[in-house]
């Protein structure tokens, strides 16, 4: 596919505004698009999901490592790639660039346009991109400059391609009915925003009508990737996933994995009476839990339907907000019960970014040595009594080592704070299948 990345110099510079308007101004001219995220990210691609009525795909290189992000890539499919990146950048693990967006775009060796917000600078703003441009061997081809006004733009248009030397490609037009709204986790959810659809609509027009779509076109490059892909065994099950506004973190290739295990059914905890009947395996993933609790505690149907069949021997994996689920409460208000203790939010996000795992006491579902990449990004703790199976690890930016437990194991239940995607994890999923009886 022909592909190009968006990045900024910092996380809320307008990336996922240009990049979904980007995609429907495409769409709009006929090509088929393929959105990509970059970093660990479910928010951001569940908006291009929602634009390209085709799912997104994240490229996490911690998580996924290379083999994982190239088998990602060529999974997607279209005239055009789009792929948004993750914070500055330059921003990586720790204070290193590693794992970051110009790490991705050096792996994949793709075209990168910078979006940038200004505000009050004009010379000064030449400097940062210099600056941006001359850290590291990115290939950073043109500039989108956003929410600012046509007398402005004009002036930054001169300064940045006499001063840089790189082109500026258009800008879209500060507008308020842009805006998409935030919360403790980051944008609120494509799925919870009524008039989504009309500020896609008129992104995609300001787009047109402000940016040279010829000359963008032309900078995508064609890239396809010759790697492993991964695969698992059928074994002729049947999977329930969790999927509502409340549990919509996964990523698409853990559920292409699924898929290959057995048939995948799709259920509601917010809205149905029960779980699928005859399920072989249950996977609830993260998501906002927290902001729908009310709803999620008055499923009284729900609530018992999930714990009576883990009681009874059912496999499942729950990943953090999942976890949160499984236990007693969530600020007060009554959850699943499975797990003994309660969630309970914070202001402050807890262990937050890149560990490591590793197994290290027995159980029944993982052998204990397994060693498996996660992604942690939440404001909320458990507090319980169950026994960890997991030790994490984490190097600080001052080189200071972080250690913590997490992840229970009860029954044929998993459950963990941890985000995880099943490419560079491929013995830690197939543990967890093996096991099912």
């Amino acid at each position: 596919m022909k592909t190009m990345l968006i990045s900024s110099n910092s996380s809320g510079g307008g990336k996922t505004t240009v990049t979904i308007g980007l995609m429907k101004a495409l769409m709009n001219r006929g090509y088929k698009v393929q959105g990509y995220k970059a970093g660990p990210d479910y928010i951001d691609s569940a908006f291009h999901s929602h634009v390209l009525k085709n799912k997104s795909r994240n490229l996490d290189l911690f998580l996924m490592k290379e083999e994982g992000v190239k088998a990602s890539f060529n999974r997607g499919e279209g005239d055009l790639a789009v792929i948004e990146g993750v914070m500055g950048l330059y921003d990586g693990k720790g204070i290193t660039s590693e794992y970051s967006t110009a790490h991705l775009a050096k792996t994949l060796d793709v075209p990168v346009v910078l979006v940038l917000s200004p505000k009050a600078v004009s010379n000064t703003l030449c400097a940062e991109i210099l600056g941006i441009m001359n850290y590291d061997n990115v290939k950073i081809v043109g500039v989108i400059l956003t929410n600012i006004a046509p007398a402005y733009y004009k002036l930054l248009k001169i300064a940045i391609e006499k001063n840089c030397g790189l082109k500026v490609f258009g800008y879209i037009p500060k507008n308020e009915e842009l805006v998409l709204g935030s919360r403790h986790l980051g944008l609120i959810q494509s799925s919870e925003i009524d008039n989504l659809d009309s500020k896609i609509e008129l992104c995609a027009r300001l787009i047109e009508e402000n940016v040279n779509l010829d000359e963008l076109i032309e900078i995508f490059e064609d890239k396809s990737f010759h790697s492993e892909d991964f695969k698992l065994e059928n074994k002729d099950m049947k999977i329930g996933v969790a999927y509502d506004k409340a549990f919509s973190f996964y990523y698409k290739e853990n559920l292409e994995l699924l898929s290959e295990v057995g048939e995948i059914v799709y259920f509601s905890p917010l809205n149905d009476k029960g779980l699928p009947k005859d399920i072989d395996f249950l996977y609830i993933g993260g998501g906002y839990p927290e902001v729908f609790i009310k709803e999620l505690s008055q499923n009284k149907s729900m609530l018992k339907s999930i714990k009576e069949a883990l009681e009874n021997g059912l496999n499942c994996y729950a990943e953090c907000g999942g976890l949160m689920y499984l236990t007693e409460a969530i600020e007060g208000h009554e959850t699943v019960g499975f797990f003994k203790g309660e969630a309970h939010m914070t202001k402050r996000l807890q262990n937050f970014g890149y560990s490591d795992i590793e197994v290290v006491n027995e159980n029944k579902l993982l052998p204990t040595g397994l060693k498996i990449s996660t992604h942690e990004f939440h404001k909320s703790y458990i507090d319980t009594k169950e026994k960890s199976i997991y030790k994490l690890e984490k190097i600080n930016y001052e080189g200071i080592l972080k250690t913590w437990e997490c992840g229970y194991v009860k029954g044929n239940t998993l459950g963990a704070y941890g985000h995880v995607h099943f490419f560079n994890n491929i013995s830690f999923i197939k543990s967890l299948i093996e096991n099912i009886r």
